[in-house]
């Protein structure tokens, strides 16, 4: 009996084991199959349903949007679904919230702090959509761009009138002209640049990022693109009407901004090299303010170029209408400055006068010792600069060990710089950003590139030339975008997070700090293309969200395109705002699959213009 039970014993579980092999082998079988089918759906275009929301994933997910550019002779008259946000009134067609004139009017005029950023309140707030002007045309494509522009997108003769002789801007019929003139360079902007290239050499790739202080129409920085040199220009709103909107009108980076009281929203050791062009900065007062911000932004060994008063005054002083001696006195005054900031005399040589700024500052403590001012700057954070006070002390630059070291480590010529390991990651003084994540960041934003041109077809055919990442990070986007004929302007939210611009700027890129739940320093329809990587997560309990896409709304031209990246419940909330503004979205899947919680919206903003929404 012992025997039998057993052998019966063993039957059982064999029998036993037989039925659990079949289980797992039947489970494995219904995960695999499962696993083909949201394969195949991903690379299919197969709808399918995720809490109450569709989501359209892969490349097909785009084909409901227009990504094409309108035809410039006339409207796009698909009939417009009603929205919350109703049209603002012509008169706000060229609204800048924290460049307002009729607020600046409330602030000093002395060292024009009324020309800084003031914001309205969040009562002061317009909820509604900024028009275009009722004939407006889709700008030109680069490179025709750089010189023309259509006159009904910036409806202003004044500057074709005020600056005739000066050969700014012209009108021709129903466009602009820039034939590449400016106040000091009469025989253009190209020919203006050759005189400084014979001085500094501006073609081995040592010089790629230069400020353009009180830029004017940012001709200067326009004819830079020729020679891979990548231009931050800026300019006030001022008398001067829309002289950055004709900038980025014409595909040139350039934002509104001025030197007045207030640090410039740049890093520090952020440009190559600085120009004024008769930029009516007042670089000897103020025990000179103005020249120590631009050592702050000047990397070592990096160039200052001042053409324009009082440069080669003999010739000029009677134009000028000024005497000699004030013109030989103000010289003296910013010979001084500069002496005492360290920087060395390059050339003078006709309207031109270049310094440069010592690449450390081991040789400078004695000079220091000599004149006692402007003192070092103490418990200074150099990289400072959102609503940070101007002050009259030297940014100190990183210790080195040798008179010959680069204070904060050399850098790459350019293009070899855009992948170049950073300084600043090099040395370990961004925190959490190692080389290996570097290169893992890279390599990431090129596959992410791959998915994009899928899913937004034109991104790198040229039908976007002005580019903005809201939250840059490293670069990577800007990176990988680098040999299509567009910019990007790389922001960096101010605040207690990371700060990575600078690493952005020793890449050979520009950018920004900026705080989203304000508006940006831009004139309406200035880009094209806008993309945000978790931006919305970062003020979604900060701000309003819905006051962060009414200003997108006011930067994007119609027909542009925004791509957000961010949880779907984010998304969710943003899509629902989106539809309520005239915009065109899908959300789609992350590009590693549907499994991935976060998911990426493309829009569309639909093409309409004030003389449309009177009709309706």
């Amino acid at each position: 009996m012992a025997k039998e039970h057993s052998a019966t014993s063993k039957f059982h579980q064999m029998e036993s084991k037989r039925r659990r092999f079949a289980w797992i082998l039947c489970v494995s079988g219904l995960c695999i199959l499962f696993y083909a089918i949201g394969s195949w759906q991903s690379s299919s275009g197969v709808s399918y349903k995720v809490g109450c929301r569709n989501i359209s994933p892969g490349s097909a997910s785009a084909a409901g949007l227009d990504f094409q550019a309108h035809h410039p002779g006339g409207f796009n008259r698909t009939s417009l679904a009603t929205t919350d946000f109703p049209a603002c009134d012509l008169k706000y067609s060229e609204y800048t919230p924290c460049q307002d004139p009729r607020r600046a009017r409330k602030f000093k005029k002395m060292m024009l702090k009324y020309r800084e950023r003031h914001c309205p309140k969040k009562n002061e707030l317009l909820h509604c959509l900024i028009p275009a002007p009722p004939k407006y045309k889709n700008p030109f494509r680069w490179p025709r761009s750089r010189d023309y522009a259509w006159y009904d997108n910036i409806p202003h003769r004044e500057l074709s009138i005020e600056k005739a002789v000066q050969n700014w801007i012209q009108v021709e019929d129903d466009r602009f002209r820039f034939p590449g003139g400016g106040t000091m360079f009469p025989r253009g902007a190209d020919a203006y640049i050759d005189d400084i290239d014979a001085l500094v050499p501006l073609s081995n790739g040592d010089i790629r990022t230069t400020l353009d202080t009180g830029c004017g129409v940012a001709s200067w920085g326009a004819y830079l693109l020729n020679r891979d040199i990548l231009t931050m220009s800026f300019a006030p709103r001022d008398s001067h009407e829309a002289q950055v909107q004709f900038a980025l009108e014409r595909g040139v980076p350039a934002i509104i901004g001025v030197m007045a009281t207030e640090r410039i929203p740049y890093p520090a050791r952020a440009f190559d090299m600085a120009h004024c062009s008769r930029c009516l900065i007042p670089w000897n007062k103020y025990d000179g303010l103005y020249l120590i911000e631009v050592d702050r932004v000047l990397r070592p060994g990096g160039y200052w170029i001042l053409s324009g008063p009082p440069i080669h005054w003999k010739k000029y002083y009677k134009g000028w209408e000024r005497t000699q001696d004030d013109l030989r006195q103000e010289q003296y005054e910013i010979e001084d400055v500069a002496k005492r900031l360290c920087w060395k005399k390059v050339v003078e040589k006709g309207d031109l006068a270049i310094w440069q700024k010592p690449i450390n500052h081991i040789e400078c403590v004695q000079n220091w010792k000599v004149y006692r001012t402007p003192h070092i700057c103490i418990n200074d954070s150099p990289d400072s600069a959102w609503y940070r006070k101007m002050e009259t002390c030297i940014t100190p630059l990183p210790e080195v060990r040798s008179p010959e070291e680069v204070a904060g480590g050399a850098l790459e010529k350019w293009p070899e710089r855009a992948f170049a390991v950073p300084p600043r990651i090099r040395s370990g003084s961004v925190p959490g950003i190692t080389v290996q994540k570097f290169h893992e960041d890279n390599d990431l934003w090129k596959e992410r590139l791959e998915n994009y041109k899928q899913i937004v077809p034109p991104l790198t055919k040229g039908r976007y030339r002005n580019v903005m990442d809201m939250n840059s990070n490293l670069g990577g986007f800007a990176a990988a975008l680098v040999k299509y004929p567009l910019w990007v302007m790389n922001v960096v939210p101010a605040g207690p997070a990371r700060d990575t611009l600078g690493v952005i700027y020793e890449r050979g890129f520009i950018g920004t700090y900026h705080d989203w739940c304000e508006a940006f320093s831009t004139y309406p329809r200035t880009y094209d293309l806008i993309h945000a990587d978790g931006v919305f997560s970062i003020y979604q309990h900060r701000c309003d969200i819905s006051d962060i896409l009414l200003e997108l709304d006011r930067i994007l031209r119609p027909e542009g395109t925004v791509i957000l990246r961010d949880t779907m419940d984010v998304l969710a909330k943003v899509q629902s705002i989106t539809q309520r503004m005239r915009w065109k979205s899908q959300v789609m899947d992350h590009e590693s699959g549907s499994f991935n919680p976060e998911k990426i919206l493309v829009a569309v903003k639909t093409y309409w213009t004030a003389q449309l929404t009177q009709q309706q």
